[in-house]
């Protein structure tokens, strides 16, 4: 079965299948900041009925202070830091693991997760470049991006290294709370 993207494509653009195969990042990203309900759309313009989501719905409906489990707003919470997942793109592994362990030793992250198999394709003095990279996707204190920034410029191999934010809008306390315990004030 096949899905739109948008209300307004007048045709299928692409099966869910091949959105969970070919984009598993992307398509986890679209879910997270859009939501379900807006990434599966008919033609008609109305969500479609997905089969995980009434799962989903069932499992996190149970999940209470019986279970020990906290989720958060940022805003509501005076315990949890305001916090950020950072992206920076790096040209092979070597680099990726250089940085991402020298960012953690100087506690300017809690985490870095290294994801192989990118292919990047961009704009760079005048030209279309297409080259393979990994993504190192880092969690950290909002306070802490400038720091990071001018690490990542300093050791990163590229003339301008991608470094962009996004902010951590909510979560399981415990985890906002190791980020917090893991970095730097």
């Amino acid at each position: 079965m096949a899905f739109t993207l948008s209300s307004r494509a007048a045709t299928p653009l692409i099966s869910c299948f091949a959105l969970r195969r070919r984009l598993p990042l992307v398509g986890a990203f679209c879910v997270l900041s859009f939501g379900i309900s807006n990434l599966f759309v008919s033609k008609t313009g109305s969500a479609l009925s997905l089969p995980f989501v009434p799962l989903l719905r069932s499992k996190l409906a149970g999940q209470g202070p019986a279970r020990n489990v906290h989720l958060i707003k940022m805003e509501g919470s005076s315990a949890a830091v305001p916090s950020i997942v950072v992206y920076v793109t790096v040209p092979n592994r070597e680099a990726g693991k250089k940085l991402a362990e020298s960012i953690v030793k100087e506690k300017l992250a809690a985490c870095v997760n290294i994801v192989p198999g990118i292919e990047s394709i961009y704009q760079w003095k005048g030209e279309i470049q297409t080259d393979p990279e990994e993504l190192l996707i880092i969690k950290t204190r909002q306070s802490l991006l400038g720091a990071l920034t001018d690490h990542v410029k300093a050791i990163h191999p590229y003339e301008v290294p991608e470094v962009i934010a996004l902010p951590i809008n909510g979560g399981s306390l415990e985890y906002l709370e190791w980020i917090k315990s893991s970095t730097k004030d």
